[in-house]
């Protein structure tokens, strides 16, 4: 399992812990290309008491129609509300402190509306921070883990924010959301093998968005889909893994060769360089040149292990 704990985040965990009891409304701001994914299970174990608004960033990166089920899907649950921003869009960003408002309920008139910021590196939390300020106050980048610390700023409509450092967990239990992840850029190029992000990449495209993919790497046609199986949990030193190419049923390996050898990839002799191939799809995959896309819906949710283990018992 893909893991990590760098020494400021594990300070930040401590932040946040120490700060909460007199925050009145946490934002957690999500990618809305993988809202579950680019969601930190311990953010939520740490806030389940509080009302929380899901800021859905990088809307217009993501499939529309996406992001409405999983607005549908956090306005369902209680104490959440959930909102789609392009978080450099100042205009889109107006509704919020009004909704920390609504959300916090009955405070005292003499004091602002305290609203405690989170969000796992490079989700666009920086550039919200600094959208809703008119102002440049947090620092943003592309590389993961830009804030380092606590940052308080008051903003209009009484509201002041406290700016937390981006906080991943100590192991990613679910897979899938690991490579999701890799993809978005959220975790470093190095965390896992870069061919490797793009070849599973190119197998959930293919699953998800064939005509896209097709078309902009022009494609003549995608490997033949076959349906997952049993057989995608794959014996290997230790517990099983899966077969994350094969759970999508598209050969993507054989779609990276193709893209690859369309785009440059092609070393003296005719070899295939996957490499180039792999940053092709994934710059491109973040930059938005493969249209708007999503790279999972509500329904792939995986169930929680304590239940599934008690309904297999049963």
């Amino acid at each position: 399992m893909l893991g990590w704990y760098p020494g400021h985040m594990n300070k930040a965990r401590r932040q946040i812990t120490e700060a909460l009891p007199e925050i009145d409304v946490v934002i957690e701001v999500l990618d809305a290309r993988l809202p579950y994914s680019s969601g930190n299970p311990m953010l939520a174990e740490l806030t389940e008491h509080k009302p929380v608004l899901k800021i859905l960033s990088r809307a217009d990166l993501a499939d529309p129609e996406a992001t409405q089920q999983w607005i549908e899907f956090f306005d369902a649950q209680p104490n959440s509300r959930a909102i789609a921003v392009t978080t450099t869009q100042a205009r889109e960003l107006k509704q919020i402190p009004a909704l920390c408002h609504e959300l916090a309920g009955q405070v005292r008139a003499d004091r602002d509306v305290r609203v405690m910021v989170m969000g796992i590196p490079n989700v666009g939390k920086s550039t919200l921070i600094n959208g809703l300020a008119g102002r440049k106050i947090a620092k943003t980048g592309n590389e993961p883990a830009v804030t380092k610390r606590q940052q308080k700023i008051r903003i209009d409509g009484r509201v002041s924010l406290i700016d937390t450092p981006g906080v991943l967990w100590p192991k990613i239990e679910n897979q899938v959301s690991a490579y999701r992840l890799a993809a978005s850029g959220a975790i470093r190029d190095t965390a896992i093998e870069y061919v490797d992000v793009a070849i599973v990449c190119a197998a959930e495209l293919a699953k998800r968005y064939p005509q896209g993919l097709r078309e902009r790497y022009k494609l003549a046609e995608l490997p033949v889909y076959v349906a997952p199986s049993e057989a995608d949990a794959v014996d290997a030193d230790g517990p099983k893994l899966v077969d994350f190419q094969a759970r999508a049923g598209f050969d993507g390996h054989a779609i990276m060769n193709e893209i690859a050898r369309k785009r440059g990839g092609l070393k003296a002799g005719g070899v295939i360089n996957l490499h180039r191939g792999a940053e092709v799809l994934l710059h491109e995959l973040r930059d938005g040149k493969l249209g708007r896309l999503t790279l999972e819906l509500p329904e792939d949710i995986p169930e929680p292990i304590e239940a599934a283990a008690d309904e297999s018992e049963s």
